[in-house]
């Protein structure tokens, strides 16, 4: 497996796996797939450029195949420039159980302690997602608090769980 930043070249393969997973787990996302089918590659390119305070990693198997993904964003705001923020957690089924998500949030951990006064990083994760849940408290992920009703897709409510990593 290979974990590295994703660029405008990586665009379609990131939205094929994007669009999949919001197919697949539509309920772990914020966004839906009905919502990003419509974006344009330069709305894609443009979500993958990387900036000093943004990445999008990418694990790839052994045919060179995206498998799995995560966002970072750190927070802009002046008095919330010491958190940043995980989002858009993917793993491919045919990915799942092979230590790739953990591999994921390892390389991100890596990559932001060198971020100079980044202190914490928060995500949430659908409340009853307990295999997400057991992945983030692996590396250090501790839960702090539950959104009740966090999101609606299809009339059925999610609660989602607050987590934080303390570096």
């Amino acid at each position: 497996m290979k974990i590295r930043i994703l660029h405008e070249s990586d665009a379609q393969e990131y939205q094929e796996l994007r669009l999949s997973g919001l197919q697949i787990n539509p309920e772990a996302f914020g966004s839906t797939y009905e919502r990003e089918v419509t974006f344009s590659q330069e709305t894609i390119k443009e979500r993958l450029n990387p900036t000093t305070d943004k990445f999008v990693l990418g694990a790839f198997d052994e045919q060179d195949s995206l498998v799995g993904m995560v966002t970072f964003m750190r927070e802009t705001n002046l008095k919330m420039s010491h958190r940043g923020n995980v989002y858009g957690m993917y793993v491919a089924p045919q990915g799942r159980g092979q230590g790739v998500g953990k591999s994921l949030l390892i390389e991100l951990i890596r990559r932001v302690n060198n971020f100079e006064g980044l202190e914490q990083i928060h995500l949430t994760v659908v409340s009853d997602n307990y295999a997400a849940k057991k992945l983030y408290k692996s590396v250090g992920f501790e839960a702090y608090g539950v959104e009740r009703h966090a999101l609606k897709y299809n009339g059925q409510y999610f609660d989602e769980d607050l987590m934080v990593l303390f570096m």
